[in-house]
């Protein structure tokens, strides 16, 4: 199994950094608000950054060090892999997917 963490941003540049086991899957509720929270509440609905792990306890780590940072080091980051800030999952929502309710409930964070 695959673990990720994420970076997602909305049309005020805010961010939002979580860890799920199915990127696609997540994407696709924040996209469409199905979870209530940081994220519906601010319209954050596109990814721009992500990284893969194959241990959970490596990818909760790596979200609570990027959490640490100060917006700078972030925006850094970001820049490594995406310097336009293009929705990196743009291409994937063209097909229908089946989204059953999100499991991965316990690696939700803001």
């Amino acid at each position: 199994m695959s673990y990720y963490i994420y970076m997602m941003t909305n049309k005020h540049r805010t961010l939002y950094t979580g860890v799920t086991n199915n990127l696609e899957r997540r994407v696709y509720e924040h996209k469409n608000k199905l979870i209530k929270g940081f994220t519906s509440k601010y319209n954050v609905d596109r990814l721009i950054y992500f990284e893969t792990f194959h241990e959970i306890t490596d990818a909760l780590a790596r979200e609570k060090q990027i959490k640490g940072w100060i917006r700078q080091k972030k925006d850094a980051l970001i820049a490594t892999l995406n310097p336009s800030l293009k929705d990196l999952s743009e291409e994937w929502f063209n097909r229908e997917i089946s989204v059953q309710p999100s499991r991965d409930s316990s690696l939700r964070s803001e």
